[in-house]
């Protein structure tokens, strides 16, 4: 489903990605267990995984194009500026996994190639 775009890629994530993280993850879990996870993201080798496969694994609905922070992502692709990484959590115990930070990049993402190989620091 690839339209020819070339997504650039930061090295790793950055840095206001895992105050984000942490953020939402505090809504799922205690703060303490929140900020343990954020410190393991950081420590994290970053991965790939497809577009399509994260979707998948996560449950999440796909955002349309008219998302403003989906268009913003787009926008950000289309003039070959680095995308970061997006932080996933493995959450075996609903065998699914968080998307910690970065939704808006991974459907900004999958709308131009669901094949994609997303960089990725998963814990």
């Amino acid at each position: 489903m690839s339209n020819g775009t070339e997504i650039t890629w930061k090295p790793e994530p950055e840095e206001k990605d895992y105050p984000a993280a942490e953020s939402y993850l505090s809504l799922i879990y205690e703060s303490k267990d929140a900020q343990e996870i954020v410190a393991k993201l950081r420590k994290a080798p970053i991965t790939k995984f497809k577009a399509k496969d994260i979707f998948r694994a996560s449950g999440l609905s796909l955002l349309g194009v008219s998302n403003s922070h989906v268009d913003k992502d787009r926008k950000k692709i289309k003039d070959g500026k680095g995308v970061s990484p997006i932080l996933l959590v493995r959450d075996a115990k609903h065998g699914r996994v968080i998307v910690a930070d970065g939704y808006h990049r991974m459907c900004a993402v999958y709308s131009f190639n669901e094949d994609e190989c997303i960089p990725c620091q998963i814990v």
